[in-house]
């Protein structure tokens, strides 16, 4: 069973990641589909006082409300889809927690949420969550919309690749897929000819990925961000597969202007996976 967990809080964003979970998991063997909420016990009264909430009447309507957007996606995937409701202060300790305990082979995340659960899907949560070094996780800006995946983009700084390239996680997602593999680096100091090293590195690379054919395009320019968003623009990339580890991708998706700008408006999903 391939078992992929979309959280929740019922903004649009994480409403849309879940639509691309779904189209996600129709070409996915023994495919299930699991929406995951975490709700705390802490509600406010009309002053602004902590009250105690009903926690079973709480879960209740969360439920409920998970079953509806279930009955939105049993229209796009024949995926079996559950849905799960927990009570938990902690998100990303829930849902760390329950993806080891349940075998879960993906997260699909939104990058933006409208309520305070919302928060969970920016910021220093979402790096702690790939830090955890649980499965890739999928982080899908606010108006992706899902299309066959046909090209998929792999950016890699060409250091030690063998050892910094988690090649089994890799090779996992690009299964799911069968894509037109494009490695990519971008780099100021390049010139016409490559480096030694780097012709070491490819020739590396090309051994690990030889049954995905890739292509390879190293780009002599100064805005590694720029760089990347007009090759998925040029080669229609559906899809962009990052090392946070390795070159530091996603922790400054939240604090450069330039990273925010791919983070928030390309319409191509980034799949983390920490090596």
């Amino acid at each position: 069973m391939n078992k992929i967990i979309v959280p929740v809080d019922f903004s649009e964003t994480s409403e849309n990641a879940a639509k691309f979970a779904a189209h996600l998991s129709k070409d996915i063997p023994e495919a299930e589909l699991i929406l995951y909420n975490v709700f705390d016990n802490i509600e406010a009264g009309s002053d602004g006082t902590p009250l105690q909430g009903d926690d079973e009447g709480r879960k209740s309507i969360m439920e409920f409300a998970l079953q509806s957007i279930k009955k939105q996606l049993a229209a796009i995937t024949p995926a079996d889809i559950s849905i799960v409701a927990e009570e938990d202060d902690h998100f990303v300790d829930s849902l760390e927690r329950y993806v080891r305990h349940n075998g879960i082979q993906l997260i699909v995340m939104g990058i933006t949420g409208a309520t305070r659960l919302g928060q969970i899907f920016m910021g220093s949560n979402t790096l702690n969550l790939i830090s955890r070094k649980t499965v890739p996780v999928i982080i899908v800006p606010p108006d992706a919309q899902f299309t066959d995946i046909k090209n998929i983009m792999l950016i890699s700084d060409f250091r030690d690749v063998e050892k910094s390239i988690p090649l089994a996680q890799v090779k996992s997602v690009l299964s799911l897929f069968k894509p037109k593999l494009h490695i990519v680096n971008v780099d100021s100091e390049h010139y016409i000819e490559l480096t030694d090293e780097y012709k070491a590195e490819r020739a590396k690379m090309d051994n690990m990925l030889k049954e995905f054919s890739p292509e390879y395009s190293f780009i002599r320019m100064f805005d590694f961000v720029d760089s990347i968003n007009q090759v998925a623009a040029d080669r229609n990339i559906g899809m962009i597969i990052t090392f946070p580890k390795e070159h530091a991708f996603l922790s400054n998706v939240f604090k450069t202007s330039h990273t925010k700008k791919l983070a928030y408006h390309s319409h191509v999903p980034i799949v983390a996976i920490h090596s």
